[in-house]
């Protein structure tokens, strides 16, 4: 299977991960293909536990090529701070190839973000502040600045001087900060000359690798219900995570893609504000927080946690075109007398045929839920498919039912190895 692309299938936050970097031990190259320093990817390696924002989650195989796509924005800080972090402790990313298409992130994106956040008051979207959408609106806008520039330092350096000076205009109306705009241009002049030697065609090389038969797994951030077009707007990301944003961010055709791996935990979480129909509050949502360990990596929010949402699951799969899903953090649910799970909604008394395209709407719903029995006992040393209890197996084919698409993937447990993969 040549290219194979793993995608969110909730609200982010599923565990991609552990699933990629299962996958990336059968590829040769892993490329991530949209969102920023804004994903927080967590892969466990022994005692060892990795936080990626950036950098692909294949780093950690030495035949692994990881590569930041053109559809990513790239903030540079981020970029080296996570390069820096993981060489310090043995993990070599001289391999790395970042795209001459990604457009960076600077401060000035950052100071634009808090001031937009700022200005909705009760209505915020609850973005992480990074300076993501702003990037992404000055890529639509024609004015961003790309990783290919660094290219012509001189060039570079003059871009970033001309930008800063426009933005310091705007944000000055805005009644945003001042920026620093000679240690700006000095600062990035330094962070140009570092990113040089990973500046990559990433669109031939991946091309190149395809006609040599090479296997490429393609790394989504965020997740579905987060697409800009297709997720509950506007509390969602500024880009699309979904799989056919993997083309438009790798190069890649749609032809060339053969497997599409939809990552979902065995509930859900979302983080910041939006509507949630299977939203779980009280004593049980503490207990999947806690036993989850359901904070997000990047910012340390606590998540929202609620039942696995099979009306959400089976549009991700149209969405997508899912070949496959992987179901992760199974063994969260261990102790757990009773497993609901939801699977239909209600609107007023009357049953919706599937996903509303109102997130309005969508927060007026009433989740109907099935009832599944717990397993009480630990799946965490379980391998086989077979061998897990019979209630588990229950909850994985009432998704396979409600979905139509196999579960071949079940994590039971945060260690790379702690999976159980169907034959």
């Amino acid at each position: 299977m040549p290219v194979t692309v793993v995608v969110g299938t909730q609200w982010g936050d599923e565990g991609k991960a552990k699933i990629i970097d299962l996958l990336a031990e059968s590829h040769q190259i892993v490329a991530r293909y949209q969102g920023g320093h804004n994903a927080g990817h967590t892969v466990v390696v022994g005692d060892q536990k990795y936080a990626l924002q950036l950098v692909p989650s294949g780093v950690f195989y030495s035949h692994v090529t990881p590569v930041i796509g053109n559809g990513v924005v790239v903030d540079l800080p981020t970029l080296f701070k996570e390069i820096d972090t993981l060489e310090s402790r043995g993990v070599s990313c001289a391999r790395l190839k970042v795209s001459s298409l990604a457009h960076l992130i600077f401060p000035w994106h950052q100071s634009h973000d808090a001031l937009s956040e700022s200005g909705l008051g009760e209505n915020k979207i609850g973005t992480t502040l990074k300076g993501i959408g702003p990037a992404y609106a000055d890529k639509a806008r024609r004015v961003g600045i790309r990783v290919g520039d660094v290219r012509d330092p001189k060039r570079f350096e003059t871009l970033v001087r001309e930008r800063a000076i426009a933005e310091q205009k705007i944000l000055a109306a805005l009644g945003g900060e001042k920026l620093e705009i000679d240690a700006i241009v000095a600062s990035f002049t330094k962070f140009g000359e570092r990113l040089l030697p990973y500046v990559s065609d990433t669109v031939n090389f991946l091309h190149d690798a395809l006609d040599k038969s090479g296997d490429l797994l393609l790394e989504g951030a965020q997740a579905t219900f987060l697409d800009i077009d297709h997720g509950t707007y506007p509390f969602v990301t500024s880009s699309n995570p979904i799989a056919g944003g993997a083309c438009a961010g790798s190069g890649l055709g749609p032809r060339d893609i053969t497997r599409i791996v939809g990552i979902a935990k065995a509930y859900t979480t979302r983080v910041g504000s939006g509507p949630f129909p299977s939203e779980l509050t009280g004593e049980l949502g503490d207990k999947v927080v806690d036993i989850g360990h359901e904070f997000g990596t990047v910012t340390g929010r606590r998540r929202r946690p609620g039942w696995l949402d099979l009306v959400m699951l089976r549009h991700a799969v149209r969405l997508n075109s899912l070949t496959e899903i992987a179901l992760t953090k199974l063994d969260v649910l261990d102790t757990f007398e009773t497993v609901r799970v939801c699977v239909g909604y209600e609107l007023n008394g009357k049953s919706l045929s599937g996903y509303p395209d109102d997130a309005q709407l969508l927060g007026e719903i009433t989740a109907k839920y099935v009832d599944l029995p717990g397993w009480k006992s630990s799946v965490r040393m379980i391998r086989s498919y077979k061998d897990l209890p019979k209630q588990a197996r229950s909850l994985i084919e009432l998704v396979e039912q409600h979905c139509g698409v196999p579960v071949t993937m079940i994590g039971v447990g945060p260690e790379r190895n702690e999976c159980v993969v169907r034959e």
